[in-house]
């Protein structure tokens, strides 16, 4: 199983770079260190969100309202740091999270305790938060000339060449990848969604779990509430409108099964960045939005296809690896 991760891992690896390189040939100027921090920029808040996504699936679920809890969340600070811009960004930055979390605990409770299906949970809560947006904002927007010089400016902040946005994204990465290796509970996720009926045998309370997913995915869309509308510099009713579609999209690509129990980190590190490449490629080579759209969901299709195909032949449950 370990190896067929490596192997799928490194093969979206060189295929990135495949990708990055063909780029390059016909625009040199797209991996100069400057372009390459800029593109890291552009994907680090959907490298976050798929991180958050990735515990979810892990346990057999789906969480569709993280663009949604965004949106709201980054409302809800905005409108705060309107209206208290002498409170500086570490309210913010406490308070978003916090938000998010709530927001994916709500979620969590209703598919542990409830046992309702996470996508039906998720795609109610989906439209309960974006109309929660609304009514929170009146249908007004907030401007970048309402938000504080700290609100903004706190994530443009650079640090040994990358932003605090990007470096928000590597601490990001680094803590998922140990705590996933190295802690119980990082375990306890693949076990959950790997084998449910083992992983209640072995004493792992599945639907505890997911709440647990359910409520650090809403955590890290709450503070991506935040990112998002300081980065953009404006807070409306459709942020990041179907957002969480490339979230997922970043999960499958790298390998996430939509089965659960199958994973890695790095892989959805590289999920990110490859749809980030497309991304910024596609309007270099002159694709019009309308073909962008038809391209990346292509490459999305095909990805599901080649997860699902690895999901049927390869050694994919970690509780039954010791069965003989």
């Amino acid at each position: 199983m370990r190896l067929h991760k490596i192997d799928r891992d490194v093969g979206l690896f060189v295929i990135t770079l495949l990708l990055l390189g063909g780029v390059a040939l016909k625009f040199p100027d797209f991996i100069t260190p400057r372009s390459l921090a800029d593109l890291l920029d552009d994907t680090a808040i959907l490298v976050l969100l798929a991180l958050g996504q990735m515990l979810v699936l892990l346990t057999r679920a789906v969480d569709l309202s993280v663009a949604a809890n965004l949106a709201l969340t980054g409302m809800l600070v905005a409108l705060l740091n309107q209206a208290h811009p002498g409170w500086g960004v570490l309210p913010v930055v406490i308070l978003s999270p916090l938000i998010g979390a709530l927001l994916g605990a709500f979620n969590g409770v209703l598919v542990w305790k409830l046992k309702i299906p996470s996508i039906v949970v998720t795609l109610g809560t989906l439209s309960v938060y974006r109309g929660a947006v609304y009514v929170a904002s009146g249908g007004a927007w907030v401007n970048s000339n309402q938000m504080s010089e700290s609100f903004l400016g706190f994530i443009r902040t650079q640090m040994l060449g990358l932003t605090v946005l990007s470096w928000l994204a590597v601490v990001g990465v680094i803590l998922f990848a140990l705590a996933l290796r190295l802690s119980v509970t990082g375990r306890n996720f693949y076990a959950a969604g790997g084998n449910p009926g083992a992983a209640t045998y072995a004493g792992i309370d599945v639907g505890w779990m997911q709440f647990l997913a359910f409520t650090a995915s809403g955590a890290i869309a709450g503070l991506a509430g935040y990112l998002w509308v300081s980065r953009f510099a404006v807070a409306y009713t459709d942020v990041a409108q179907g957002f969480e579609l490339q979230v997922i999209a970043a999960c499958v690509i790298g390998g996430v099964s939509i089965s659960g129990g199958v994973g890695t980190v790095a892989g959805v590190v590289l999920g990110a960045l490859f749809l980030g490449i497309i991304k910024n490629a596609l309007p270099l080579v002159g694709v019009s939005p309308f073909w962008q759209m038809a391209i990346s969901g292509l490459v999305i299709t095909i990805a599901v296809i080649l997860n699902a195909r690895g999901d049927h032949s390869s050694p994919r449950r970690i509780l039954e690896e010791a069965r003989p």
